[in-house]
């Protein structure tokens, strides 16, 4: 299986971020772990995790509760 990120304005609308392909849900996770605060500074609102084109979950808000 084939797990990505696709990357969304607050709206559900495309954002640009890196096109990566990651081989289990646990390596796309730690991957955005580390890089969420990188990808809200360039515009990313929220993301919604892939596997295999399919929607594993998601919008998430990349922003803290307020």
């Amino acid at each position: 299986m084939r797990f990505h990120w696709r990357y969304e304005d607050n709206s559900g609308g495309p954002v640009a971020g890196p096109d990566l392909d990651f081989t289990d849900q646990d390596a796309a996770e730690a991957w955005f772990g580390d890089a969420w605060p990188t990808l809200l500074a360039a515009g990313v609102e929220q993301v919604v995790l892939l596997g295999d084109g399919e929607e594993v979950y998601g919008p998430m808000s990349l922003r803290p509760p307020a």
